[in-house]
């Protein structure tokens, strides 16, 4: 399986943008999706995250409102639309897929140990 982010740039606060994860090798349907994130100097940090029929999200607390997650299996896509950007929303912008079947807590979900696969990052610069 392979994941790949594009969508990335450098853009002004309050701008928008959409991140895609397009994934290759088998059908998305197979996994639960992520979107991680990682400005420099600092950990990973979760952002959004979807389960495989799309009907459960979860988003990092402080960003509720301003990120959307969604996906499209139809599409092996993955996006985050991210609004209101911004300068410490900074950071490199990582997909993820987690290909476990079965409960898990939303803490899991969150936790970046959890998936299985990870694409390369795109960069998103936010200027004041």
């Amino acid at each position: 399986v392979q994941l790949q982010a594009s969508g990335g740039g450098s853009v002004q606060a309050g701008d928008s943008l959409r991140l895609s994860c397009a994934v290759s090798g088998r059908p998305i349907s197979y996994y639960d999706m992520g979107w991680f994130r990682q400005a420099p100097g600092k950990e990973r940090e979760f952002v959004a995250a979807i389960i495989r029929g799309g009907d459960s999200t979860y988003y990092a607390d402080s960003l509720k409102g301003w990120f959307t997650i969604s996906r499209d299996n139809a599409k092996n896509t993955v996006y985050l639309q991210m609004n209101s950007l911004k300068p410490e929303d900074t950071a490199v912008y990582y997909c993820a897929a987690d290909r476990t079947i079965g409960l898990i807590t939303t803490a899991q979900r969150m936790d970046a140990n959890s998936y299985d696969y990870w694409g390369q990052g795109t960069q998103v610069t936010v200027s004041s």
